[in-house]
């Protein structure tokens, strides 16, 4: 049998979680889950970790992006792909995209909350695909 392909969420929203856990699950991946970007890069430690769905509003506002930059800077997890979810733009107006905030923003997709679930799905599969 073979191996699915792991999601990680680092999400402190626990409905969130619950509800991208289903859509993940019912897709075919497993999944796990962090509450915050620290549980987040221990898991990630741990390897195994095919893909993350990352959160930038959680202990601060700006931690999801601390946590990618970390993310990158590690030889070990600097290849695991990261889509960036958030609702940030609807607290503060500022949107971001990859194109045009790659240095910033590490990442290989960035969605706003709420996502549509086939878009998340269909971000994760090309995330994977790079």
């Amino acid at each position: 049998m073979a191996k699915k392909t792991t999601v990680l969420i680092v999400d402190d929203d626990a409905d969130f979680v619950e509800a991208t856990r289903v859509v993940l699950e019912t897709a075919g991946y497993a999944v796990e889950s962090a509450r915050n970007g620290q549980e987040g890069l221990a898991r990630l430690a741990k390897g195994g970790v095919d893909c993350l769905v990352l959160d930038v509003m959680m202990t601060d506002d700006t931690e999801g992006f601390h946590t990618a930059e970390e993310i990158r800077a590690n030889p070990a997890t600097a290849k695991v792909p990261i889509v960036m979810l958030t609702g940030i733009s609807q607290k503060t107006g500022f949107a971001f995209s990859p194109e045009t905030d790659a240095e910033y923003l590490p990442v290989d997709a960035f969605l706003e909350k709420p996502v549509d679930p086939d878009v998340l799905l269909d971000e994760i599969a090309k995330a994977l695909n790079q």
